[in-house]
């Protein structure tokens, strides 16, 4: 079995610790209360970890766990997005689901979480139902009403006809986090509500943001932060110098948009509340330390620039099935514009689309830790994607290209199974169908258990298809870890492509 050392551009341990070292001075700053917005994903958050290589997906909750004394969580979601059924578009659940998997997941993974707030009640049924769900499974609910005039009126905003209507959350540790499914949960207006309901109580309690990107003390223009406004193309976000640090520090630091327009209104929520503002900038509220922690900026760079055409390729091939925009398309060209790095320069497109050409048929490519290029085409028993997979293991398990990994029982079985039982017209096995032959063979076969014990070697790495794949297979790739893009074109010239 090849051995890969995989190269690091960011210190995960020193990250950890100065992170929540940063967190615990930020509570004791508030006298020992703190309301923290927590952006991004707490788990699986592969674009950070792609981006940054050696950043742990899980590092915010590992985080957190060494704060697990001090932190209660409380998820936000807005009855807007229980109303529409919005869905998390990498997991494929909607956010009320996603909600009740993350609870699940914090508590098993030792964290507390006390309720969760639906944001932006305006007497939605679908909220009322879902409210009444999580507390029939004991899980405390809490209802924070759409504001008329949010976020300009600020003295009808804090007041009791604003904050003052909203249910006061009972918390009983130093560190309240709130997270959300997703973005636009009204994580902001859940912490500022609480601030108010605290003050009245004479409960004296702080504010602060946690937000990996952009990253504050890096260049606008450097690869991390271009891959951040790739990562939010579809939001429209843009990273901005944030003006008010500028004036009052005189120093450079980077922000987004939403955070710089809307500080002058938190700055006067912020008076009515404390009487005076604890921050003279955006930046002044975050606590992220990611920026501390690159320890190879070439590489991070590197990683930043392939995460930009990624995302190309995944909107253009959103555009392509007609779910996608052109204007967030554009932004992402221009983005790779300015990165100066695109599609050409990706190994594993180039290789797939040189395969594809050279063969006249779909064809798959991969890039090992190593830098090697695997590459498969369709062949009469499997399509591209598994032909490419198979290729790999056998590449890592260091087996000879001729010695066949698949029974040929069980590889005819299973076609039969999806022509002639299953009403698949193509018997050319998905990656999925493949692994399941693959691991029915190693009972028997050597080489097949070897290339199976060689799968966790695929995770982070980088694959492309020059057709665009099957949800099943799509799916496939993104269980075993691998950031699989494509060519927006399909294998065949139909209307429907179920």
């Amino acid at each position: 079995m090849i051995e890969f050392e995989r190269r690091v551009g960011f210190d995960n341990e020193k990250y950890l610790n100065m992170q929540s070292e940063r967190i615990r001075e930020r509570i004791s700053r508030f006298g020992g209360k703190l309301y923290m917005e927590f952006g991004g994903k707490l788990f699986d958050d592969f674009h950070a970890s792609r981006v940054l290589p050696g950043f742990e997906p899980d590092s915010k909750l590992r985080m957190l766990l060494k704060l697990r004394d001090k932190a209660e969580i409380v998820i936000a979601v807005s009855a807007s997005a229980l109303a529409r059924s919005k869905k998390r578009g990498d997991i494929g659940i909607t956010y009320g689901q996603e909600v009740l998997r993350l609870a699940d997941l914090f508590r098993a993974a030792g964290l507390y979480v006390g309720s969760v707030v639906v944001t932006q009640y305006d007497g939605q049924p679908a909220a009322d139902s879902f409210i009444s769900h999580l507390q029939s499974l004991g899980m405390p609910a809490y209802r924070h009403y759409l504001i008329e005039d949010y976020p300009a009126d600020v003295r009808r905003i804090v007041s009791e006809e604003g904050f003052g209507k909203n249910d006061y959350i009972p918390t009983t540790r130093p560190l309240i986090v709130v997270t959300a499914p997703g973005p636009s949960s009204g994580k902001m207006a859940a912490c500022l509500s609480q601030l108010y309901q605290e003050n009245k109580r004479g409960i004296k309690a702080g504010y602060a943001k946690f937000e990996t990107f952009p990253v504050w003390n890096l260049p606008l223009s450097h690869p991390v932060n271009l891959a951040y406004e790739a990562a939010t193309a579809d939001l429209m976000d843009v990273n901005m110098i944030d003006p008010y640090h500028l004036e009052k520090y005189g120093k450079t630091t980077v922000n987004y948009n939403r955070d710089i327009e809307i500080f002058p209104v938190l700055e006067a929520m912020f008076r009515e509340i404390y009487g005076k503002s604890p921050y003279s900038s955006p930046t002044d509220m975050g606590v992220n330390m990611a920026g501390m922690c690159i320890v190879d900026d070439d590489y991070v760079s590197l990683c930043s620039r392939q995460e930009i055409v990624r995302r190309y390729f995944q909107a253009a091939c959103e555009q392509k099935k007609g779910r996608g925009r052109d204007e967030e398309l554009r932004r992402l060209q221009v983005l790779m514009q300015k990165s100066g790095y695109g599609p050409q320069d990706y190994p594993a497109a180039a290789a797939a689309e040189a395969a594809h050409g050279q063969h006249g048929e779909p064809a798959a490519a991969l890039e090992l830790a190593d830098g090697t290029i695997i590459t498969g085409r369709n062949k009469e028993m499997m399509g591209a994607a598994s032909a490419m997979l198979l290729n790999a293991l056998k590449y890592i398990a260091e087996i000879p290209d001729e010695v066949r990994l698949l029974s040929p029982e069980i590889l005819r079985a299973v076609q039969d199974l999806k022509v002639q039982h299953l009403g698949n017209r193509n018997p050319r096995l998905h990656v999925k169908e493949a692994l399941v032959v693959l691991s029915v063979s190693a009972a028997k076969n050597e080489d097949a258990a070897r290339a199976l014990k060689a799968l966790p070697c695929l995770r982070r790495c980088s694959a492309h298809s020059s057709v665009i794949l099957s949800e099943e297979d799509a799916a496939a790739f993104r269980r075993l870890g691998v950031n699989m893009t494509c060519t927006p074109q399909y294998s065949e010239n139909r209307l429907y492509h179920g």
